[in-house]
């Protein structure tokens, strides 16, 4: 049976440009954040510096203009901070996706050191120029000749090393546990199970026995990394949130609300649109281009965190289950993408067309489901 609420076009047809802003968004509130926490972190430093009377003579000087000079040193953190987490998040991440950890490292090292360089280098030139009144040759020349009284340059640095190796582990685990999860981790959610209501889909790749024969361990090992980066980025363009990469699998969640389902569904149009854009590369570097096929589920989960030496995150639980089973149906009846009764119920089907499937015997299911092949 087919659902007669006609297909919108207009939201299927998700344009490049829509794609490319939301990850630009995401990426755009990343870089604000490290801005303003970084601008806020000196403020605390500055501060403390004071009370504990650790702070150049000048700013105990009889004429010393202390908000002033405060406000032109935090508005130089605030733009430089800016600068900073534009290239970390927006360039070096594309830059160094094939780079190894050792080459990563090393370039981050680069980056931490020339960053404080560069944030010390304003702070005391602009302050030489715009409020000690001395022309912009001069500060540069006083800056040059502090440079290299190692105990001035040690006393800088520090903090500032500090901080940026703090962001760079905090992006670091929250892209591990997915954008979003880190903060919960921080507080701790996790430590006892929790029983949350989750939106589960298992995606992964299509025919991909017949394209492992072909192409050989090691360049169907640089394929799959291909495919699962792209189809990702459409992932996440919709809020959603990885779980696990299991081989050529990926699995994605998102909070049941009748928004993020019609967010997951948009999510497999806007993946497949990434893996068509990029289809020239597949064809040239692999001769194939990627399809993949799709399982979605909305139901109960337990969430809570495992391990001893290794902790994770991990969901368990019936619809977990379920979402796998209707994953491994697409194959058994031949459809890309298969929904369940509890995903059309939050969809309310008014975008996308559904044909239903009848109730299906799921592998390791003692009761049928019914279900239903999306069409977009």
């Amino acid at each position: 049976m087919l659902t007669t609420v006609r297909h919108n076009s207009i939201k299927q047809d998700i344009s490049a440009r829509t794609v490319v802003g939301r990850v630009k968004r995401y990426q755009a509130l990343t870089i604000l954040v490290i801005a303003v926490s970084w601008t806020i972190l000196d403020l605390l430093f500055f501060i403390q510096r004071k009370f504990a009377g650790t702070l150049p003579a000048k700013y105990s000087s009889p004429d010393y203009n202390y908000s002033r000079e405060l406000l032109l040193r935090e508005v130089n953190v605030f733009l430089i901070s800016l600068a900073i987490g534009w290239f970390i998040v927006a360039v070096l991440r594309n830059y160094m996706r094939g780079a190894s950890l050792g080459q990563n490292l090393l370039m981050k090292t680069l980056i931490l050191i020339g960053a404080a360089f560069l944030m010390n280098l304003f702070i005391y030139v602009t302050y030489e120029w715009l409020i000690a009144g001395r022309t912009f040759n001069v500060a540069i020349g006083r800056f040059s000749n502090n440079m290299f009284h190692s105990k001035w340059l040690l006393q800088k640095m520090p903090e500032w090393v500090l901080l940026f190796i703090l962001t760079l582990l905090a992006m670091e685990v929250n892209e591990k546990y997915s954008p979003g999860v880190f903060l919960s981790i921080m507080m701790g959610k996790y430590l006892q199970p929790r029983e949350e209501n989750r939106i589960i889909m298992f995606l992964d790749l299509k025919d991909s026995t017949p394209i492992a024969e072909k192409l050989g361990h090691k360049e169907y090992f640089k394929f799959i990394r291909d495919f699962i980066f792209f189809v990702s980025e459409g992932m996440l363009s919709h809020d959603g949130r990885v779980y696990q990469y299991v081989g050529d699998e990926i699995v994605i969640w998102w909070s049941t609300k009748p928004a993020n389902a019609k967010k997951a569904v948009a999510s497999l149009i806007t993946a497949r649109k990434e893996l068509n854009k990029h289809a020239e590369l597949f064809r040239r570097n692999y001769g194939i281009i990627p399809e993949y096929k799709a399982g979605i589920h909305a139901g109960l989960v337990t969430v809570g965190q495992v391990g001893l030496i290794k902790k994770d995150v991990v969901m368990s639980g019936d619809a977990i289950n379920t979402a796998a089973r209707i994953r491994s149906a697409c194959t058994e009846l031949n459809h890309k993408y298969i929904i369940s009764k509890e995903m059309v119920d939050l969809l309310d089907m008014k975008d996308w067309q559904a044909e239903s499937l009848g109730q299906v015997d799921l592998k390791g299911k003692n009761q049928t489901i019914e279900l239903f092949a999306l069409q977009i």
